[in-house]
């Protein structure tokens, strides 16, 4: 009961301002956070439904960079919690009316600047989440953490190995996991002591005491030295006059069978294609089948996918793929792909390590190799990506991993 009234009492704050640069036309127009994945979700829907299950449901989501189909989704899909139980899905856009700059400078600052509309729904604590992570976790046994320990801040924080922690926030911690030490991008991570082969990488999850966040947000906005970031200033600033905990991710993660604990920031090109291909596996790290921890979104009403024409040269179909409603498949093949809602792949194309994303047209006889190819292009029939590494380099988006990302826009200057 002890841990139902804290969730109840919990206010979940999302940061989905970020611009996701890495990601090049993916996001040209969008927020990282609203951009499609999995076939028929948003980044987001992640993080949201992570909330809804775990049930804190008094969400509010702080927007700011090109938000407009993102705050569309949010308002067509995320409105069905019940203000009358106090539950609810609010959206708070950067406030170019406030003092100051407006736009938000880093992590904290977002908070800060809304810090009269969280005071305002008296938490006892707040969740502060980043709105750009695909993972699925149940918030309440991090509360459960964070209450019993009674911490002032507990850090969700990712068992890694210590040579791939460098690109992390690195908690060092002491027997009962204290963070007693915070690195950025260390040259030398320093393990965990039950696991020295492993680090704390931190996943960009807190959660505060509310009345400690209100005063420390308050003290870091006057400190001319910092850069308002939660993991860069606050959480450094706090340790050793604070009780700060790491909270293992292995212990709250929704477990799928055997497969370790799944958390990725798609943030790059390849990191986003190498998460969307890890969903065509036979039995995916990430399970999008469990009933138990649905991911919602919000659904148009689509037909189902079809496939069609069947003849010896001309045969729709896909294989090792993963194909969303609105998709048709005539006459051409797909491999190891994942097709977003509407797409429509046309006779005699070939898709090979593809993600497409939604309402897209491939024309006849095209044929695309490791492409990740963006919402709402045509293909013109014929075109070949994938095959020459240089003439793909030159017309498109080359990743450093060997990815061709695709845009309405490049496509535009073939002429």
């Amino acid at each position: 009961m002890e841990i139902v009234r804290a969730t109840r009492s919990t206010l979940a704050v999302i940061l989905a301002g970020g611009r996701g640069q890495r990601l090049m036309d993916l996001t040209r127009d969008q927020a990282k956070p609203g951009l499609d994945f999995g076939g028929k979700y948003r980044i987001i829907d992640f993080t949201l439904s992570n909330c809804v299950n775990s049930g804190v449901r008094r969400i509010v989501v702080l927007t700011q960079y090109r938000s407009h189909q993102l705050l569309e989704h949010l308002q067509l899909g995320w409105t069905f919690l019940p203000a009358v139980m106090g539950e609810f899905v609010h959206v708070l856009p950067a406030d170019q009316t406030h003092s100051g700059d407006a736009w938000y400078a880093g992590t904290a600052d977002a908070v800060f600047q809304n810090l009269e509309d969280l005071q305002s729904r008296k938490p006892e604590h707040v969740l502060v989440l980043a709105g750009d992570h695909v993972y699925k976790m149940d918030y309440r046994l991090f509360l459960e953490d964070h209450v019993y320990r009674e911490a002032d801040v507990t850090v969700a924080c990712l068992e890694v190995p210590r040579e791939a922690a460098t690109g992390f926030g690195v908690a060092s911690v002491d027997a009962d996991d204290r963070i007693v030490d915070w690195i950025e991008k260390p040259t030398d991570p320093p393990g965990i002591p039950d696991k020295p082969h492993l680090a704390f990488a931190s996943m960009g999850i807190y959660l505060f005491r509310a009345d400690f966040l209100y005063e420390e947000l308050r003290r870091d906005a006057q400190d001319p030295h910092s850069s308002h970031d939660f993991g860069k200033d606050v959480i450094p600033g706090i340790l050793g006059r604070a009780r700060v905990f790491a909270h293992r991710f292995t212990r709250s993660c929704i477990p799928n069978l055997d497969k370790p604990p799944y958390w990725r920031d798609v943030g790059t090109v390849d990191a986003y294609w190498e998460a969307s291909m890890d969903l065509t596996a036979v039995d995916p790290v990430l399970n999008l089948y469990d009933r138990h921890w649905p991911v919602m979104t919000h659904q148009e009403q689509l037909p189902p996918a079809k496939f069609v024409h069947s003849g010896p040269y001309r045969n729709g179909m896909a294989i090792a793929s993963v194909v969303a409603d609105g998709v048709i498949v005539s006459g051409s093949m797909v491999f190891h792909s994942l097709l977003s809602a509407e797409v429509r792949v046309h006779s005699h194309a070939q898709l090979q390590e593809c993600v497409v994303l939604p309402e897209v047209d491939i024309g006849h006889h095209a044929r695309l190799r490791r492409c990740i190819v963006a919402r709402g292009c045509r293909i013109p029939p014929g075109l070949v990506v994938g095959e020459d590494p240089v003439l793909d380099g030159q017309r498109f988006h080359r990743s450093p991993g060997g990815v061709t990302l695709i845009s309405q826009r490049m496509l535009d200057r073939l002429g």
